[in-house]
């Protein structure tokens, strides 16, 4: 009942937001027609989606009994800075405003020390659910298990949890954002040059990127890496100074792939400022940030933007559906969007919304993973 109910939902607020906001309930042929377009569903299930979910008491997105218990929430989230934490933030406050409860929110400022404990102090408080976006997911497991152990339902957002049988995870597929860019990159080469590689292994989940981008590059014999550095919270080096040092090592280097966004756009200012004008750089992540660099012609030509949004949103969602009493999935992988400059051109950094429900359709964008 619950991805049936979270289709229906999902369908009747993409209706709404392309007819300007209206607030009544749209009939079955808008419900059928939206759908079809969003979840490839007949209208035949779009139909009995909305039969059931009606019997369940589901429409508007709230139900009434959840609505008078006002759960407690606690998000323990690794980081709220950056677009990617600034984005999960919004995406638990603005479900738990729309679908009912109360939320406390910890930031371990990617300290997975200060999360573990920050974990404890939320299990002593006895939520109805706790949401974690892991700092270092492996470093975090026992105070989840704890949370397990504790009988609290909890959920993740952005990262797995190994070992841990959380109730729901919301994340991207970080191995196909690692393979996805990397191929771009290749295609983008012609399959000959010389690439260097920041990669990001701060956690399982980061490193998967890692892993997905080795891959794809097995692909073309004729690409050959010529440098590679890993990042480290607590090392002095900063990801700009690991690409200067490697365009001072390699005059040849063609293109950087990068783990995440901000290596790109530190790794931009690197090659400009170095005067190699023929170097261009992937990222992983997507953001105001992001698209700006993007949008502006930097030598960051291409990002796939993950759904923090939605992740979050997806988090809270589920916790309601479980509470409830209904099934919920264990995992649930969110959109991605390949980005370059030709998605920007018109609307820059006001693409930052992009993870908000119906955006990436006003906006144009394809679904990559």
């Amino acid at each position: 009942m619950l991805f049936r109910s979270w289709k229906l939902e999902y369908i009747v607020q993409e209706v709404k937001l392309k007819s300007k906001g209206r607030t009544d309930m749209p009939d079955e042929l808008e419900l059928a027609k939206e759908g079809q377009a969003t979840f490839h569903m007949s209208r035949r299930q779009v139909l009995s989606t909305a039969a059931a979910a009606a019997v369940a008491g589901y429409v508007g997105g709230v139900r009434p009994a959840l609505a008078q218990q006002n759960p407690k929430f606690v998000a323990c989230l690794g980081w709220t800075s950056f677009d990617s934490g600034a984005a999960l933030l919004a995406g638990y406050e603005d479900a738990v405003s729309e679908l009912g409860g109360e939320l406390t929110v910890s930031d371990a400022g990617f300290d997975p020390k200060t999360q573990s404990e920050q974990i404890d102090s939320a299990i002593a408080s006895s939520p109805d659910a706790i949401f974690i976006t892991p700092a270092d997911a492996a470093a975090i497991a026992p105070a989840v298990q704890r949370a397990i152990d504790a009988g609290i339902p909890t959920f993740c957002g952005d990262s797995m949890v190994p070992g841990v049988a959380v109730h729901s995870t919301a994340l991207s597929s970080n191995y196909g954002m690692g393979f996805h860019t990397a191929e771009w990159m290749a295609k983008k080469l012609e399959g000959n040059g010389k690439v260097a590689i920041v990669t990001l292994p701060q956690n399982e989940s980061w490193d998967q990127r890692t892993l997905g981008m080795e891959h794809a590059l097995r692909k073309y014999p004729g690409l050959e890496v010529a440098a590679r550095w890993a990042f480290n919270f607590t090392a002095d080096t900063t990801p700009r100074q690991a690409v200067e040092n490697m365009l001072a090592a390699h005059d040849d280097i063609d293109a950087v792939w990068c783990a995440w966004d901000g290596a790109a756009i530190e790794g931009a200012l690197a090659v400009q400022a170095a005067g190699r004008d023929n170097i261009f750089l992937t990222g992983i992540d997507g953001g105001e940030q992001s698209f700006s660099y993007i949008a502006g012609g930097t030598p960051f030509q291409m990002t796939c933007a993950q759904s923090f949004y939605e992740m979050a949103f997806l988090n809270a969602l589920y916790a309601h559906e479980f509470l409830a009493g209904n099934n919920i999935p264990r995992l649930v992988i969110t959109p991605t969007y390949q980005v370059t400059y030709d998605d920007l051109k018109d609307v820059g950094p006001d693409a930052a919304d992009y993870d908000r429900p119906g955006r990436a359709d006003e906006l144009g964008w394809v679904r990559v993973l």
